[in-house]
């Protein structure tokens, strides 16, 4: 896998091909529109848009996740896992979550105990955050997976049916 650093700060991970995540939403720093809406941050809690291109053509699916390495948990912190979205979408809109996902697309149980996006919420005072947005090929149409489905059961599933995946990396600090 190979990593290239774009002039505006995104990072993107390259596994096959050119199959590449992208976001007009996300340039490298989160905003308030990303921050969480509770556990003491005030922000708006909107989903970012997404979209990807050049997948392998062998996929039948796609998953996303949003992942927080520096969580100061030990284990990181998991913001959003969508799956079953359909292989002829390219696309997650801004504010989709709970809202417009594609048809078929089911969104999981994040760290924070909701179904669904839950945005950036670092401690204050601590160094910024890395938020990781993953879009995962996938060789099955669907996992059978409930939406309370726990961040490491999903990520299981998710990366034994992986062919290639994208991500992007935007930082966050309160």
């Amino acid at each position: 896998m190979r990593a290239f650093f774009l002039s505006i700060g995104i990072c993107v991970m390259l596994a096959a091909e050119n199959f590449t995540l992208e976001s007009f939403d996300l340039k490298g720093q989160l905003t308030e529109a990303q921050e969480f809406d509770k556990f003491g941050c005030n922000g708006k809690n909107v989903s970012p848009e997404l979209s990807w291109r050049d997948a392998p053509k062998e996929t039948k699916s796609f998953a996303i996740t949003v992942y927080d390495p520096d969580a100061p948990t030990g284990s990181g912190w998991w913001h959003w896992i969508v799956i079953n979205i359909p292989a002829d979408e390219n696309r997650i809109r801004t504010g989709a979550s709970g809202k417009e996902m594609p048809k078929g697309a089911i969104e999981l149980a994040n760290d924070y105990g909701t179904v669904g996006f839950g945005g950036a919420c670092p401690p204050k005072g601590d160094k910024p955050h890395r938020y990781i947005f993953t879009v995962y090929a996938l060789d099955v149409p669907k996992l059978d997976l409930k939406p309370d489905t726990n961040a490491p059961v999903a990520g299981f599933m998710i990366n034994a049916h992986t062919i290639a995946k994208a991500s992007l990396i935007a930082y966050y600090g309160r």
